[in-house]
């Protein structure tokens, strides 16, 4: 996620672009592609949902 705490990566060239060329979705995620998630699971449509890991990552983890 592009924060404060990633800035350091994000301005290192050679660094920023090993992690852009893993990311399937090809930018550093914003705290704003979580919002959706978290609506969802704080709303009554995510009630039956249990025991699952929700991964918010562009695709990193399907990679």
């Amino acid at each position: 996620m592009a924060t404060d705490l990633t800035e350091a990566l994000q301005k290192d060239p050679i660094r920023n672009r090993q992690i852009m060329e893993r990311i399937p979705a090809g930018r550093w995620g914003s705290p704003t592609d979580v919002a959706g998630t978290a609506v969802f699971l704080a709303s009554p449509a995510s009630d039956y949902v249990n025991g699952h890991v929700l991964v918010v990552d562009g695709g990193w983890m399907g990679r």
